[in-house]
């Protein structure tokens, strides 16, 4: 029954318009063939990048199509152009590299589906922008980075913002794309006009694929990916919530069936709906600027996170059971977050990078690498009123953080000796590291150092939609929460609870400055700015100045 259903309703597009999307239930919309969900571009190199569309074929007629690459926006000056096929295989989603293109150039692309007849019977899509990256020397580069952009939850004005600058050459998104989630579950009360399809959760290849196709209708994403190259890799709602290589905390193999199955259809389908390789890792050179890292830190390498209620389950003495896992199985070096092989990799890539010369190594991944401990002062922040999870979640990590533990075991902190390993890498190799983050909801600047060592600085960006830690204490001030984590965790320069956006880093040869965009809202459709917070730091100091 499902895959019944998957499959008609991904021949449903987004082409009716913003208007259709008011209306409560996806499914309403007609069924339509052509180009269903606008387009887009990623995996930018110096002389290519891979371009993305969906075509469904009118009936009788072929799934041939042609793209084109253009230094004009008319089109008069074709740069490449090649063949591409839309098959059911594959969803009907379309990806084609254009290679033979000239470094640092911003170009225009479409697809074309001829028709039978005439010329005017031939079917164009959107047209889309995109960028090669630099080569040589590279006097400035911006990126936009993106996480955690939950449909129900409201508009995604982060995404409309930076569709419509002019001063970003790529886009970077860091995961939590979509979730997986059942409608009604995070959130438990959708915003009027944004339902997601299927009603269900997300376990099936068409599952996901449908997920996709409600996620990719939106009007303001599409305008970001027609905008923009885009670098991305998922994180664990793509799957589901806190995967790892052989499972998920919201994965019961007892329902659900195996998770190896499940795995695939989430990587099948991603890899399908996005523009991104096969590579589960790969590293981009910016010029002489930079080199951005896209590592995979969930399905490929990644040891099981552990959780505070699994060390006490059973356990009488609470404090005793904590403390023996804080001395043992915490600090196991075996548990890693990249896997052996990925870690080899990284080690090398960073070596290249900063034997040639490159000035800054960005390492653009999913959670964050700094130390966070829960502050004393969080006991009183959560509500009695809270649901019952919630506060004993609360309980656990403040008898936790006690004892020195952090607050989020399914991020770097959970892995603290595949965490240093990292940082000892960056530092034999002399780089000048900027870790990228998402995940968390929330923006946080941190200083990261190996005792003591300043060993790079890591911004982590606020979310498109999802609630943050303002969510869990909703009477306490968050500039007080804010200050009370700055007082507990020594790494940490300057956080933001509470507010929703985006943040750019704008990279050139002396300094790396990053920028928290805060949107004015998420319930209505405005690109109006609350604010922003700017940091910067120094070449060669790895501290935030």
């Amino acid at each position: 029954m499902t895959l019944d259903l998957g499959r008609r309703l991904l021949l449903k597009g987004a082409t009716l318009g913003f208007g259709a999307l008011a209306v409560p239930g996806i499914a309403q919309l007609a069924a339509v063939r052509g180009f269903t969900h606008g387009l887009a571009s990623g995996e930018p190199r110096q002389r290519s990048v891979m371009l993305w569309t969906r075509f469904v074929p009118p009936r009788r007629s072929s799934g041939r199509l042609e793209w084109q690459v253009s230094e004009t926006q008319d089109f008069r000056r074709i740069a490449a152009a090649g063949p591409a096929f839309a098959v059911e295989e594959t969803d009907f989603c379309v990806k084609a590299v254009a290679q033979g293109l000239r470094p640092g150039r911003w170009y225009f692309y479409r697809f074309v589906s001829r028709g039978p007849g005439p010329a005017d019977s031939d079917i164009f899509s959107s047209v889309g922008r995109t960028r090669t990256l630099p080569e040589g020397r590279t006097p400035r580069f911006s990126i936009g980075i993106f996480s955690c952009s939950n449909l129900g939850f409201g508009w995604f004005n982060a995404y409309a913002h930076a569709a419509a600058r002019r001063d970003l050459d790529l886009i970077v998104h860091l995961g939590d794309y979509l979730y997986e989630y059942p409608s009604g579950t995070y959130p438990s009360d959708p915003m009027p006009g944004r339902p997601i399809e299927p009603a269900g959760e997300a376990i099936a290849l068409a599952d996901y694929r449908l997920r996709y196709a409600a996620y990719r209708a939106d009007p303001d994403l599409q305008a970001l990916h027609a905008a923009f190259p885009m670098v991305m890799m998922w994180d664990d709602h793509e799957s589901a919530n806190d995967s790892w290589q052989g499972g998920a905390e919201n994965h019961d193999p007892d329902k659900e069936g195996a998770w190896s199955a499940r795995r695939v259809a989430a990587q099948r389908a991603a890899r399908e709906w996005l523009p991104i390789s096969q590579n589960s890792w790969e590293a981009y050179d910016i010029g002489d600027l930079a080199t951005l890292f896209r590592p995979e830190t969930r399905l490929v390498g990644r040891s099981e996170p552990p959780s505070y209620g699994q060390v006490v389950a059973g356990k009488e003495n609470i404090a005793a059971a904590l403390a023996a896992f804080r001395d043992g199985a915490w600090r196991n070096p075996e548990r890693t977050m990249l896997g052996t092989e990925q870690e080899a990799w990284l080690v090398g890539a960073l070596k290249r990078s900063t034997g040639g010369g490159t000035r800054w190594q960005v390492l653009a991944q999913q959670t964050i690498m700094g130390s966070l401990v829960m502050p004393p002062e969080a006991k009183g922040w959560i509500s009695p009123d809270a649901p019952e999870f919630v506060r004993r979640r609360s309980a656990l990590a403040g008898a936790a953080a006690g004892l020195g533990l952090p607050l989020n075991l399914d991020a770097w902190d959970g892995y603290p000796a595949a965490r240093e390993r990292l940082l000892r890498t960056a530092l034999d190799a002399d780089a000048n590291l900027l870790v990228l983050a998402g995940d968390s909801h929330n923006g946080w600047a941190f200083d990261l150092d190996l005792g003591g060592t300043a060993a790079g600085v890591e911004l982590a960006g606020h979310s498109v939609t999802s609630p943050g830690l303002e969510a869990y204490a909703p009477k306490v001030a968050p500039a007080d929460i804010a200050t009370a984590f700055r007082a507990r965790n020594r790494q940490l320069r300057w956080a933001d609870v509470s507010r929703r956006g985006y943040l750019t880093l704008t990279l050139t040869p002396r300094r790396a400055t990053g920028e928290w965009h805060f949107l004015e809202t998420i319930r209505t459709r405005s690109t109006r700015l609350a604010g922003s917070r700017r940091m910067s730091v120094e070449r060669g100091s790895n501290r935030f100045a």
